[in-house]
């Protein structure tokens, strides 16, 4: 495991992908349906309200607006209504991963993962692969015929919104996240489902000691198939940028190289992350602001394009106007962590480094 600085960098850094996720999810979230909140309607949203750049959460919607509705908790995720953090299936599988590993520690299965998910999670507050797979799990399936069975979600963005943790708890070793994070995945996901995770996992934890945004993306790409649909597509977004080509038209012509995958589906999603991370150059604002206009599953997206950019500049560089509002506090259906303090999540995910060192 490569050095990542002092101990207070390290928690610094933590806490910094714990708020940046958070956060991000928040931003995103009110406009969390790709398939009528695109890329247009959420731009014009914004010209509206005179909210571009966007530099703060989402303003309230503008009187007379013939945009699509909000999703329905859009009220306390608006700037000025943000008071806590809103409950998100994003934040929660974070919560359950540094669950998972504090109980089960870094040697865990994935049908440990699953005992979990039918210990701790509701099943309501599951949704496509999640909800297949605890449905299976209950049916008495094991893994991995709880990914395969009935499920057409395989390759969806769900196993890569559980990556998050895994990357935290292994700064500076990407492929040790990234085998972690393939652990969890393969209970739900498959192929490009599984490699999104993989891939997400380190690209968080090569961010704790890549100097740039782009080697922490070419560290991350190095953990994945290069033949595979996500490893091609993130390439392609990365060529794009090199080209100087306009951030607007890089998501533009990767929507079309992508189109008919749908709005879930890892491998687009993959796409307007690493165009946010990429043309958001480590500037945490932009990059969210970025991530979450480029459309699809905003609140995912937005969510860890904030923990990549957490992780690299640290919890005391971010904005205050995206943390003040979260008042260190957490809501999460997670049995027996609603309520928690965004602090004492990041300092019981640094607690996990030591012990992950095999």
């Amino acid at each position: 495991m490569t050095p990542v600085g002092s101990e207070q960098e390290l928690a610094d850094r933590v806490l910094g992908g714990w708020l940046g996720r958070i956060s991000g999810n928040m931003l995103g979230k009110p406009v969390e349906q790709g398939d009528l909140w695109t890329r247009e309607h959420i731009d014009r949203y914004l010209r509206r309200a005179a909210a571009l750049p966007l530099t703060d959460y989402l303003p309230e919607p503008a009187a007379g607006g013939d945009c699509p509705p909000l999703r329905p908790e859009w009220r306390q995720c608006v700037r000025g209504r943000v008071h806590g953090s809103c409950r998100d299936d994003d934040i929660d599988y974070a919560i359950l991963g540094l669950d998972l590993l504090e109980t089960h520690g870094f040697g865990f299965s994935t049908e440990q993962v699953g005992e979990l998910w039918l210990l701790r999670l509701p099943y309501l507050q599951t949704f496509t692969a999640e909800r297949v797979a605890y449905r299976n799990l209950a049916d008495g399936l094991k893994p991995p015929l709880t990914a395969t069975y009935d499920n057409p979600y395989q390759e969806w963005i769900g196993a890569l919104i559980r990556a998050d943790i895994y990357g935290w708890t292994c700064p500076g070793a990407p492929r040790r996240a990234a085998s972690l994070a393939r652990r969890d995945a393969v209970l739900s996901h498959t192929g490009n489902g599984v490699y999104g995770a993989m891939w997400a996992a380190a690209l968080i934890s090569a961010a704790f000691t890549a100097p740039t945004v782009r080697q922490a993306l070419d560290e991350a790409l190095a953990v994945v198939p290069a033949s595979s649909r996500l490893a091609r597509t993130v390439r392609r977004v990365a060529s794009l940028h090199d080209t100087g080509m306009s951030w607007e038209d890089t998501v533009a012509t990767v929507a079309e190289e992508t189109a008919g995958m749908g709005w879930i589906h890892t491998v687009p999603n993959a796409a307007v992350l690493t165009a946010g991370l990429l043309y958001g150059d480590g500037d945490f604002t932009r990059t969210i602001a970025l991530t979450v206009r480029g459309g699809l599953d905003t609140d995912s997206n937005g969510a860890t394009a904030g923990s990549v950019t957490g992780v690299l500049t640290g919890a005391r560089a971010l904005p205050a106007q995206w943390t003040d509002p979260l008042e260190d506090t957490v809501r999460s259906a997670v049995f027996g962590f609603d309520g928690v303090r965004i602090s004492e999540l990041a300092e019981r995910t640094v607690r996990l480094v030591g012990a992950g060192v095999a």
